[in-house]
């Protein structure tokens, strides 16, 4: 078995999706451990040159499919690419967003390939393990290495679960966006482009579904660009205690987030959601308000640089993972901070 592979998601105008971006960082880490190349699969239209935006992030080699009917994203054609490029090369992992596309996508390729695929993992490692596998009638004990290890919560977020698929190559998982943190390995790295004959890997036959008219609209809020979050969990107990959450964050310049608790009981928009099945965020302070701290939650903002973490019962879970902590009610502290900020903010 040979590279780590990502699925590089291209939107409006040749975007590169951050979420690909931030799996580039992570798959030239596990490259590394495993001692093998980390390379990107693109697939779209016009994308001469896209390669140079993937080198710095320490990609050895791009692979172009490059045609006008392959954007925007259908699901045959790029199907097809990605099973029959995977059936050439052989890649021990191939990494892709769990967004609407790699949702998609990620399935069909490892059901086509008979591959295993964990979604949603909040972590990636590489590591070594023993399992007991059946021989006949019999168990016997069996070493591993360099296995991926696919690390999520599962059962509702009650535990988290390590996954790994040890038989079957490639080993496929989605993260989500902001998971996992983006750098620029090498701004001067450089790698090779394979440009591929569509025509050779995409049969005529996949071009069934036409795209008439498309509708994309751009996200009302930045909470994964905030410096400073507010967030607020079921213990603000009403639409409108959330509004001296927005009074804050209108004082300290931040955005208001949410935990799902609050989304459910329809306080809050649903795009404000953080955690597992939200936005994952890394500002630079977090101020949890009423937020008990749900391993869900904590997932989607672990990260951050500082958490503050305001709530009434001081045995909180998310108090064990707060720099700070204040005990109190939100309707006696949060006036009280908004009055202060009011008075000494510049």
């Amino acid at each position: 078995m040979n590279s780590v592979f990502v699925y590089i998601e291209i939107g409006e105008q040749n975007k590169i999706a951050d979420v690909s971006l931030e799996l580039c960082t992570k798959g030239r880490k596990l490259a590394n451990e495993l001692g093998v190349k980390l390379e990107c699969v693109c697939i779209g239209s016009g994308l001469k040159g896209i390669e140079e935006e993937l080198y710095p992030y320490g990609v050895d080699r791009v692979h172009i499919f490059d045609d006008a009917r392959l954007f925007p994203y259908t699901s045959l054609p790029h199907q097809d690419a990605v099973v029959n490029l995977f059936k050439e090369e052989q890649p021990q992992i191939c990494l892709l967003g769990a967004t609407v596309i790699g949702r998609d996508l990620g399935p069909r390729v490892s059901s086509a390939l008979h591959s295993g695929l964990t979604a949603d993992c909040t972590q990636l490692e590489i590591d070594d393990f023993d399992m007991k596998v059946k021989v006949g009638e019999e168990f016997v004990d069996r070493h591993y290495e360099k296995q991926l290890m696919q690390i999520r919560p599962a059962f509702g977020g009650s535990i988290i679960a390590t996954i790994v698929n040890p038989e079957h190559r490639p080993q496929m998982a989605t993260v989500r966006d902001g998971v996992m943190k983006r750098e620029i390995l090498d701004e001067n790295y450089k790698g090779e482009v394979v440009n591929h004959e569509v025509g050779k890997y995409v049969p005529e036959s996949d071009y069934i579904v036409k795209v008439l008219d498309r509708h994309v609209e751009a996200a009302k809020h930045n909470l994964k660009g905030a410096s400073i979050i507010v967030a607020g969990g079921y213990g603000v107990g009403s639409k409108e205690g959330f509004d001296l959450l927005f009074k804050l964050a209108k004082e300290i310049h931040a955005e208001v987030g949410a935990s799902r608790a609050a989304v459910d009981a329809g306080w809050i928009d649903h795009d404000r959601q953080i955690g597992q099945t939200g936005v994952t965020v890394r500002p630079k302070v977090y101020i949890a308000c009423g937020i008990s701290g749900a391993i869900q939650h904590i997932a989607g903002m672990k990260e951050s640089g500082i958490i503050i973490s305001i709530n009434n019962d001081p045995n909180a879970p998310i108090n064990q993972i707060a720099d700070y902590n204040i005990n109190g009610n939100l309707e006696d502290v949060l006036p009280k901070l908004i009055k202060y900020y009011k008075q000494n903010n510049k």
